[in-house]
């Protein structure tokens, strides 16, 4: 584990540093406070920070609590190094923000057991990360496909939406409906319709640019929210999409499978507030509008207040 080490005092540095590099840790060191700040707060900081009370700069405590103010996660575990004992002092440091403390000069075996007390917290608190990521996937991507459920497809959509207005940008929204797809699961089972649907949702995912989002609505429909986007560019990248699931070709025990997909697109207006649910359904009349001109088409919403067509 990567272990920063600051200290202005020479001697006292390179013991230290010596002792962690016996110990098995990579070693960063900083002669001063603001040094070591540098250090701490760059996005591949070390995890574990051993600094002194007393530094030029930015002593000890002031670096603690500039830790916890500007770096919440990950959390830097720190350990106050100080030749004072007194009582007041290790509370004060401990109030700014360090973990622990531990006076100079420092008995080897004692800082060892401590940088292990620290090694373990940090062990257990990116078990728990994990574990609140984990949450989050569950509680906002769709268990077969992996894309965004539609819970929170529409929770980007209205973030998109009032950003768009602040930036004075259109939004576009498009519905994308599987044709045939009843036929496909009655034809070649349950099992190869699912695989159908994991395949277009990561051809989806790969037609559309990094920044778009592409989230399963339900069933066999997708909707696909493309910020910046005015009509001409959106009915550009639908027709992206749909060429790119025609080319899908799925083998099975009973043939290959070919789907296409049918898309209806609605762009927001420039000039005022875009309902979300309005739009989706714009979308969707626009998605109809393609089925029964004959499927595997894209078709752009005829203009309505609030839907921009030009």
């Amino acid at each position: 584990m990567k272990v920063l080490i600051a200290d202005d005092e020479l001697v006292a540095l390179r013991l230290l540093e010596s002792s962690l590099r016996r110990w098995g840790y990579d070693v960063v060191v900083a002669r001063n406070g603001n040094e070591a700040s540098q250090i701490l707060l760059s996005p591949d900081a070390p995890k574990l920070a051993i600094l002194d009370w007393r530094m030029p700069g930015m002593d000890g405590t002031q670096l603690c609590q500039e830790i916890r103010q500007n770096k919440p996660e990950p959390y830097t575990y720190v350990i106050l190094l100080s030749g004072n004992r007194d009582q007041d002092d290790i509370i004060a440091g401990l109030d700014a923000g360090a973990d622990d403390y531990v006076t100079k000069p420092f008995d080897p075996a004692e800082l060892r057991v401590r940088l292990r007390t620290g090694k373990r917290i940090l062990c257990l608190q990116e078990q728990l990360i994990n574990s609140r990521e984990a949450m989050r996937d569950l509680a906002t991507r769709d268990g077969l496909t992996g894309l965004w459920n539609r819970s929170a497809i529409l929770d980007i959509i209205e973030g998109e939406l009032a950003r768009a207005l602040r930036q004075g940008v259109p939004v576009a929204v498009i519905m994308a409906d599987l044709d045939c797809f009843k036929l496909i699961n009655d034809t070649y089972g349950h099992a190869t319709g699912d695989a159908v649907l994991q395949k277009a949702a990561q051809v989806m995912r790969d037609s559309v640019r990094r920044y778009d989002s592409v989230g399963r609505y339900g069933g066999e429909e997708f909707l696909l929210v493309l910020p910046g986007c005015d009509p001409a560019n959106a009915i550009g990248h639908a027709e992206r999409v749909r060429a790119a699931i025609a080319q899908i070709d799925l083998p099975t025990p009973k043939g290959n499978v070919r789907p296409t997909v049918s898309l209806g697109v609605a762009v927001s207006s420039i000039h005022s507030a875009s309902d979300p649910y309005e739009l989706i359904q714009t979308a969707d009349v626009a998605l109809y509008r393609a089925k029964d001109g004959g499927r595997n088409r894209a078709e752009l919403a005829a203009a309505e207040p609030g839907i921009c067509t030009r």
